[in-house]
């Protein structure tokens, strides 16, 4: 394998009771790439990110993380090697305020997961490092502020701080922009941008004008299968893909272009 692939499948497969979700997928994730797993509903996405973290067990086929092959792998290892999943549903403690969240992240990466009764200033060691990744993402004013009183936005761009703050080698964002009005995405689109820079980036994303912003390469995927890959040009050009995704999401191939 090129080492200019960090993540790869081969012939990965997922079968559940007869049904086949996942089929015969080869993934090559480009090293520094924004990489977009596009469908229709139903066409396997997620399933994808199942096995990919190992939510799921693979029926067949192989993952290999810069070449080591990490099918076997349970998924705190996989974490630990650097490929970190960001949930669809905000994963943030809503009752802490935005630094504790942070705090709480980088206390896991640490390795001291449990050490909830770690005197103040063990924490405050922490603060400097919470401080900045708060800034990365534009929360700077709100790390005072209690969670559950956020944006809905904001709180993805929370949630996406306790993600850098696992220092990933790569990312892998579950509908990031999913449930959002319009300034929130964009605000989230120009994260991922910033969060991009030195890592490896997998989304799984329904707006297609957010994927055309963002991504180097769109691999789509319709029941289970690779239907095509490539640059977003030749994605929304291609007459399989408009007809994967039928009327109203066809329309929207178009106007993301």
């Amino acid at each position: 394998m090129s080492s200019e692939f960090v993540l790869e499948t081969r012939n990965l497969v997922k079968e559940f009771k007869g049904f086949t979700a996942v089929d015969d997928v080869n993934l090559k994730i480009q090293k520094g790439h924004i990489h977009a797993l596009i469908g229709p509903n139903g066409a396997g996405k997620t399933t994808v990110f199942n096995l990919l973290t190992k939510f799921l067990i693979p029926t067949r086929g192989q993952i290999l993380f810069k070449g080591d092959d990490i099918t076997a792998m349970k998924s705190a290892a996989i974490a630990r090697k650097g490929i970190i999943r960001s949930f669809q549903i905000s994963a943030v403690f809503p009752h802490m305020t935005a630094l504790e969240n942070v705090r709480v992240a980088l206390q896991r990466f640490e390795g001291n997961s449990f050490h909830f009764w770690a005197s103040e200033k063990t924490l405050n060691r922490l603060n400097d490092r919470a401080y900045q990744l708060l800034e990365s993402v534009g929360l700077e004013t709100f790390a005072d502020t209690v969670t559950v009183e956020l944006s809905y936005g904001r709180k993805r761009a929370l949630e996406l701080a306790t993600t850098l703050a696992m220092e990933p080698e790569l990312v892998l964002l579950d509908e990031p922009t999913q449930g959002m009005g319009h300034e929130d995405v964009d605000r989230v689109v120009e994260l991922i941008r910033q969060a991009a820079v030195g890592r490896t980036v997998l989304m799984v994303e329904h707006n297609l004008s957010v994927v055309s912003k963002l991504c180097d390469r769109i691999t789509v995927l319709t029941r289970g299968a690779i239907l095509t890959e490539g640059d977003y040009a030749a994605v929304s050009q291609n007459p399989k893909v408009r007809e994967a995704y039928m009327g109203t999401e066809s329309a929207a191939v178009e106007g993301a272009h």
